[in-house]
């Protein structure tokens, strides 16, 4: 009997081990996107849920009411470090205004990626994925530079940014259209102190296509001989639209974008957007969550992609009037790989 007790004392010790063991090596990981209707984070949400369960990572996601809310996001991440998540991908909606709590979480040991907008300053996350969006508004810019040609001398140019608290992201694709359209960049790190004069003003839209509408309505009454329209993202180049069709002016304005997701590209074969730069939400997450196995498994960090200081995921101009020397893929192959 003896015996048997003692026996079955090991099994019960070994048990409980084995159960604290696997308890400890649990790896958990949080999303935070800034909105969770934007089909960009919907498909970004995809790729984490996707990887995270291939991987066996417990995952869960959490989103700001609307773009721009710092808010919610911050309550996220506080609620992330008290759960003693292994890793947090976010997405920020207010660059800066969210560093402080992401200094928290980082201070707990949880790994941080900023995917997509990388954070002010991008030291104070882990590492970015993101596309290199700079080079995504160089494209638009360069093509409808080249779309215009000599026109482009003497364009009305109107600019539809995404929020005014001028997050990374904005900035980046705003200033990188600039510099590909030919306009003179004063600081780089914001906009609105240029002074072309083919600039007809900026005005912001939430990203989303009631913004992008509202907007444009706005640009219009100021100016209304603006013929080219840069848009933060395609929901608010589709409200743009909207607001040049009312008036009559959908098939004399050129509208450019960054994004690539399956509705924006379709966007494009129907004569809404002339050209967009294509993003891969899909790739950012599913990256974040393989970044946060193999830091949970031995501590390992991600590396940026040589010469830069963030993870370029990718991005390729797509339109179906392709311009001479500008880079571009083909609206089918757009569709085919739209937010992979």
């Amino acid at each position: 009997m003896k015996t048997t007790m003692k026996l079955l004392s090991i099994s019960a010790l070994a048990l409980a081990a084995s159960t604290l063991g696997a308890a400890a090596q649990e790896v958990s990981a949080c999303l935070i996107t800034k909105t969770d209707t934007n089909p960009f984070f919907v498909k970004m949400r995809e790729g984490a849920e996707a990887k995270a369960e291939e991987l066996g990572i417990s995952l869960n996601s959490y989103a700001g009411k609307v773009d721009g809310d710092n808010e919610t996001q911050v309550a996220a991440v506080e609620t992330c470090i008290a759960n003693g998540a292994s890793g947090i991908l976010i997405t920020p909606s207010s660059t800066s205004a969210i560093v402080p709590v992401i200094e928290q979480a980082r201070d707990a040991g949880i790994l941080v990626i900023a995917l997509d907008t990388p954070l002010d300053p991008i030291e104070a996350a882990d590492m970015t994925f993101a596309t290199d969006n700079y080079k995504a508004g160089v494209l638009i810019g360069q093509w409808a530079a080249a779309k215009l040609g000599d026109g482009a001398a003497d364009a009305r140019v109107g600019f539809l940014d995404l929020d005014v608290s001028q997050p990374t992201v904005g900035v980046l694709r705003d200033q990188g259209f600039m510099e590909g359209f030919g306009i003179d960049i004063k600081d780089p790190n914001q906009w609105g102190d240029e002074d072309d004069p083919r600039i007809a003003g900026h005005d912001v839209t939430q990203g989303n296509e009631e913004g992008g509408r509202k907007a444009m309505e706005n640009l219009l009454a100021s100016d209304p001989m603006i013929n080219v329209v840069y848009t933060i993202n395609e929901p608010a180049a589709a409200g743009a639209y909207e607001a040049l069709k009312a008036i009559g002016r959908e098939n004399d304005v050129l509208i450019v974008s960054v994004d690539g997701g399956c509705p924006g590209v379709q966007n494009i074969a129907d004569g809404v957007i002339g050209a967009t730069s294509q993003q891969y939400p899909l790739l950012m997450a599913s990256k974040g969550i393989e970044a946060i196995a193999a830091y949970a498994k031995d501590g390992t960090k991600p590396e940026a992609t040589e010469g830069k200081d963030f993870f370029d995921t990718g991005v390729a101009l797509v339109t179906d009037q392709p311009a001479d020397g500008v880079e571009s893929i083909s609206v089918e192959e757009g569709l085919n790989l739209c937010w992979g």
